[in-house]
């Protein structure tokens, strides 16, 4: 039988990477893993949604707000479970949590790493069978070993992360994850229930010809916002342009996109809610990481929104990320 030894899976590159630092104590390469799992744990409840009782709303609201979808409780139970059981993580913050959540038992108030994770991103179109997602980061905790987590060991600047990721359960389910190293890119091969090595290293484009925004809030923008949006629609062929419109409604599916692509995301605040929607510490601190590791930018459309210190769990922020060229195009019109 052939062996195609050019195959490598998400647990395979983890190891290798662990072996190019002698000191790694290798929590960090367990913690990707035990993420790896849990994710394959939802596709499966995502690729079989429509044939069980699992579809639409849980009937509670989450912190935010917002209804919770039934995958979206299963998502979060999952990616908690596996990391509670896990050795590398003391401890969580969910967006579909009120408040942290320390692991208090011995082995995790000894780990050093905590994870913040929106667990299915984009539920809002579960039911019409859409790309959705997960998002997770990872932080190295600030306070002692030895005792469980503090609500300061989350509380920390984007820049800090470790580590930064995203599932996307579309067409195909792959995982992406950054790390100060790099941005690669697994695919899952169901063949095999593994993750295995299908992008690596990822830079995204200087330029794309992508803009990703919700126009029907077009009105809603500041002027400098609605300004990039007309010269987006303006551009000639001499300049770049025009510029196209792709808007999914699913964050981790547009980002992806716009990574692999060349592009531009953009949720700004509105008159209504000038903060924005996304989550900083959730959604908007790990995609930024992963952009930026990959060659691109991200702001909140005043400062890095990696240097951003957050004040609160639920913090929401405006963002606008992308590759290097769009972005410094955007920065032109504030």
């Amino acid at each position: 039988m052939n062996v195609d030894h050019k195959v490598q899976t998400l647990d395979e590159f983890t190891i290798q990477q662990m072996r190019d630092f002698p000191h790694a104590t290798g929590e960090l390469s367990s913690l990707l893993r035990d993420i790896g799992l849990a994710a394959k744990r939802v596709n499966v409840e995502v690729n079989k949604a429509g044939l069980v009782d699992i579809l639409g709303d849980a009937g509670t609201v989450n912190v935010q707000g917002e209804d919770v979808k039934k995958l979206d409780i299963y998502a979060n139970n999952q990616f908690m479970g596996v990391l509670k059981h896990g050795i590398s993580c003391g401890g969580i913050a969910s967006e579909e949590l009120d408040d942290f959540f320390p692991f208090d038992d011995p082995v995790s108030n000894n780990s050093k790493y905590v994870c913040l994770f929106d667990p299915l991103d984009g539920s809002g179109n579960i039911d019409t069978n859409v790309s959705i997602g997960t998002i997770f980061s990872v932080y190295r905790r600030v306070t002692p070993k030895g005792a469980p987590v503090q609500e300061i060991d989350f509380l920390q600047p984007g820049r800090d992360q470790v580590a930064a990721g995203y599932i996307v359960y579309g067409s195909s389910t792959m995982l992406v994850y950054a790390t100060r190293r790099g941005v690669n890119g697994f695919t899952l091969d169901p063949s095999i229930g593994e993750f295995t090595m299908s992008h690596p290293t990822i830079r995204t484009p200087e330029f794309g010809r992508i803009y990703s925004v919700n126009h029907g809030n077009f009105f809603q923008y500041e002027e400098p916002v609605k300004r990039y949006i007309t010269n987006c629609q303006k551009k000639d062929k001499t300049n770049g342009g025009p510029y196209t419109q792709r808007y999914i409604g699913s964050m981790v599916a547009d980002v992806h996109r716009n990574l692999i692509k060349g592009g531009i995301f953009m949720y700004p605040g509105t008159l209504e809610k000038p903060k924005g929607k996304l989550r900083l510490l959730y959604e908007c601190n790990p995609c930024a990481f992963i952009l930026e590791v990959a060659g691109g930018k991200a702001t909140d459309g005043k400062q890095r929104i990696l240097d951003v210190q957050p004040t609160e769990l639920h913090q929401r922020s405006p963002l606008f990320i992308g590759s290097k060229g769009m972005m410094e195009e955007l920065e032109g019109c504030f």
